[in-house]
């Protein structure tokens, strides 16, 4: 299968906000919110950094072991667990929750790009080792976001009644049922039945949701080396026992993202505020905030109140069922991982610029923060159609008014701009002000008024020039609608919309080795695949 890549900067797809472009352009009013450029001597400072701080490789790289008993390792990932032994061996790390069957395309595109860009600072920084990690957000309770998906615009939801962090939610009757709705739609593609026939491996009843993530993205991922990492587990948990304790007795990181939250909020939307005690209470379906409420810690939701004393106690007897917020997630990520660059999309990289003053709090690394890569995937038949409307993909990011202005301004013979005509009258109008003026000169102000009054209307009668010459083009409109509709559905990227799936269906799993191949490593654009 061949494909054509052309890059274009993220600005120009204008689906990005001005904080993620600004970061990507190294504004000088961000510098003060992030410490690591996105460079090989950023790198080389990450790693400089994450060598001063004590890391527990033994007791990770025993979880990791336990957590893959059972299941088949390649080679590649059984010797990048073992490396993680090493002092020399550092991680890059993107994280996403288990949304379920991968959840949108982008999921898979933060993947990718924390694999090659391993491989390509070890081909840089030979002396190093860099093993790739999906740190998965399994304690995340946001089912509504995370139970649909969408294949080729047909939404599938999970109709389940459990509650809590969805990692610890278990297969059930209804996800069974869904997984057979969704055969019928990719039952019928050329390799449907391989990504089904996967689904139905690894999704059986009554096991949980991590556990199926964990082994569905090692099927598609494990022989590139990827470790995932299942923080819900006390083992690693207890590593950041010394942070949870700090967090139950000073309220540290509210104190310490405020500031910056302020500073931010000059410039930019801020995404995450956090509260003033950034932990949750995690124990079996349940997983509810902790408010303080003078001398106590309560969760409310659970009619527990707990005095400073006993929830110490609480954190040293039961580890697991403290769970971190968006404030502190990212602390406990860093803890337990020997990690030197973090890959996310627009709205984890706009929360973690909140954060350096929370590391610096804890006293843990802040490691370089990297744009995830994004792709459009188109097939041939489509960038065909486009290009003969006389358009190119890249173009397709603009609006659909101002594409329509373009294949109007290409292939109209008729005359709707009145450009010339227009500096012809205002130099009229120009001259006849010269001439009242000298008559008198409170006249030139009375010309000025008529001039832009011409003005106004002439441009006006260029406006209804352009929609009438649109009008004859109703049939480019028409198709270009459609491949609007294809390419970004809901007016939105493919891959914030598109569930892998149907793609993998339609090209089987050498659409994975496609999109490695043209992931960018630290050089951040947005990339059009033509297949």
């Amino acid at each position: 299968m061949e494909a054509n890549c052309t890059y274009l900067s993220y600005k120009q797809t204008g689906y990005f906000s001005k904080l993620v472009v600004d970061y990507l352009n190294a504004d000088d009013k961000l510098k003060p919110f992030y410490k690591h450029p996105v460079n090989i001597d950023g790198i080389q400072q990450s790693i400089n950094a994450r060598k001063q701080f004590p890391q527990q490789r033994e007791i990770l790289v025993q979880q990791l072991q336990q957590q893959y008993n059972n299941i088949t390792v390649s080679l590649k990932l059984s010797e990048n667990i073992e490396l993680l032994l090493q002092e020399n061996t550092f991680t890059v790390t993107t994280a996403h929750q288990p949304n379920i069957f991968t959840g949108p395309l982008y999921f898979i595109y933060k993947i990718l790009h924390t694999i090659k860009l391993a491989d390509t600072l070890k081909q840089q920084l030979p002396e190093y080792n860099f093993v790739p990690v999906y740190y998965m957000g399994s304690e995340d309770a946001d089912l509504d976001e995370l139970g649909s998906i969408s294949i080729d615009g047909v939404l599938y939801t999970w109709q389940t009644k459990q509650t809590g962090a969805v990692g610890r939610m278990k297969v059930d009757n209804a996800f069974i049922s869904l997984m057979g709705s969704m055969h019928g739609q990719l039952g019928v593609l050329p390799f449907g039945k391989e990504i089904v026939d996967l689904f139905t491996k690894v999704y059986t009843k009554g096991k949980t949701i991590q556990q199926a993530t964990l082994e569905l993205i090692n099927s598609l991922f494990g022989e590139y080396g990827l470790v995932i990492v299942i923080p819900d587990n006390p083992e690693l948990k207890k590593l950041f026992h010394s942070v949870i304790e700090k967090e139950l007795k000073e309220q540290f990181s509210h104190k310490a993202v405020k500031p910056t939250l302020d500073a931010l909020d000059q410039l930019y939307k801020v995404q995450a505020g956090g509260r003033e005690l950034n932990l949750f209470y995690l124990i079996d379906d349940k997983r509810e905030r902790i408010e303080v409420e003078g001398s106590a810690f309560k969760v409310l939701s659970l009619g527990l109140s707990f005095s400073l004393e006993e929830i110490l106690i609480e954190l040293n007897n039961h580890p697991e069922r403290f769970s971190s917020n968006v404030i502190l997630r990212g602390v406990f990520q860093e803890t337990i991982l020997p990690n030197i660059a973090f890959i996310g999309g627009g709205g984890e990289l706009a929360y973690w610029l909140e954060l350096k003053n929370v590391f610096d709090a804890a006293d843990v690394p802040y490691p370089m923060l990297v744009l995830r890569n994004s792709f459009l995937l188109a097939d041939e038949k489509l960038k065909q159609k486009t290009e003969s409307i006389g358009l190119q993909l890249q173009d397709l990011f603009l609006s659909e008014h101002e594409l329509m202005n373009a294949v109007v301004a290409k292939q109209s013979t008729n005359q709707f701009s009145l450009n010339g005509e227009l500096k012809k009258v205002e130099d009229l109008y120009n001259a006849m002000g010269a001439v009242a003026g000298n008559v008198d000169t409170t006249l030139q102000n009375h010309v000025t008024a008529l001039k832009a009054k011409a003005i106004r209307r002439l441009q006006e009668l260029e406006k209804k020039m352009l929609r009438a010459e649109k009008r004859k083009f109703e049939t480019e409109r028409s198709q270009l609608v459609k491949i609007k509709t294809a390419l970004f559905p809901n007016n939105n990227l493919q891959e914030r919309v598109e569930n892998l799936s149907g793609i993998y269906g339609r090209y089987g799993k050498e659409i994975i080795d496609i999109f490695l191949q043209h992931s960018l490593s630290l050089e951040q654009q947005f990339a059009i695949i033509t297949l």
